[in-house]
């Protein structure tokens, strides 16, 4: 059984996260390390074992996106927006971005703040969970009935299934009620699963996203244009 006190990669994560100033190799080296540390306890060992050291890899991401080289700002915003950057800008007033603060459907109800969370996500590692609501919301408005399947076999195979290349985290017990839906499809088959990761980003990283320099600094471009 994998032990991760024994690790001292694992052990070197419950310190204090570093300030934002870290360098880009302290993380690559850290995640490099914590990869192969995690692959060195699961090859050999039975199909349990490899998927708990995966869990604790997608552990790790969340702590080491602290060590990230992506700068955590409104730059990063920016580079993903859906119109030009400076465009967007302009369209964009303090009294909308400020609605973001008020509920975490606020924010996902706005293009430019699903694009400023997808930014702060991926200094996170984890924009898979956003991408997968994301694309539970398009399959919802599939009206042919031969799409609605091959659709929803990709979701399951991108997302949900175990080791899927952007595996969500959710529980074992929705990811079989989502498998065995899938297998006659409707409309609503990946509701429980989308609940759950709704529910994961609203409580987890919607708080932080709301203290990132992502979102202040976009507030504060928003009421310098004002002044």
């Amino acid at each position: 059984m994998y032990q991760e006190a024994a690790d001292p990669v694992i052990q070197g994560l419950d310190e204090p996260c570093p300030s934002s100033t870290c360098q880009n190799h302290v993380a690559t080296s850290m995640l490099t390390a914590t990869r192969q540390s995690l692959s060195d306890h699961t090859i050999g060992k039975d199909p349990q074992a490899a998927r708990t050291g995966q869990r604790q890899n997608r552990g790790m991401r969340t702590r080491l996106g602290c060590l990230s080289h992506k700068s955590d700002s409104c730059n990063d915003f920016t580079a993903i927006l859906p119109d030009k950057p400076n465009r967007a800008l302009k369209r964009l007033s303090t009294e909308e971005a400020t609605r973001w603060a008020d509920s975490f459907d606020s924010l996902l109800s706005h293009k430019y703040g699903v694009a400023a969370f997808r930014a702060f996500l991926k200094t996170e590692f984890s924009e898979e969970n956003l991408e997968f609501w994301l694309a539970c919301e398009e399959f919802k408005k599939t009206r042919s009935a031969t799409k609605l399947a091959s659709k929803a076999h990709r979701i399951f195979e991108e997302f949900v299934d175990v080791q899927a290349p952007r595996e969500v985290n959710i529980d074992f017990q929705t990811r079989e009620v989502t498998r065995n839906n899938v297998q006659e499809p409707s409309l609503s088959c990946f509701d429980q699963a989308q609940g759950k990761v709704h529910s994961l980003m609203e409580k987890d990283s919607y708080p932080r996203f709301l203290r990132s320099k992502i979102y202040t600094d976009l507030l504060t471009q928003t009421q310098r244009r004002l002044s």
